[in-house]
């Protein structure tokens, strides 16, 4: 039932011509260089240190590696991440 509904969320968001990480909970990330990056669509913080950063997502988990690492903004779905970033990684599990 779930990869049927999952299927039917495709279509919709290709027949509508929807931005499909709205529809599909896909986290939206817009970097400036290597020193802000700016993520929308997570689910909360697991780990933050000064060189490492992971957030939950819907599907897996992102790591963002780096330096000087600083929280600008954090909200419930945003967050706003300053420091030398090396690294952004997607993770299945």
């Amino acid at each position: 039932m779930k990869k049927m509904r999952q299927q039917m969320k495709n279509w919709m968001t290709k027949q509508l011509q929807l931005p499909e990480d709205v529809m599909m909970d896909l986290p939206r990330i817009t970097m400036i260089g290597q020193l802000h990056i700016y993520i929308e669509n997570h689910r909360g913080v697991l780990r933050f240190s000064n060189q490492e950063l992971r957030l939950l997502l819907k599907q897996g988990q992102l790591l963002i590696k780096g330096d000087h690492f600083v929280i600008k903004t954090i909200l419930p779905e945003e967050l706003l991440l300053e420091g030398r970033i090396d690294q952004v990684l997607f993770i299945d599990e």
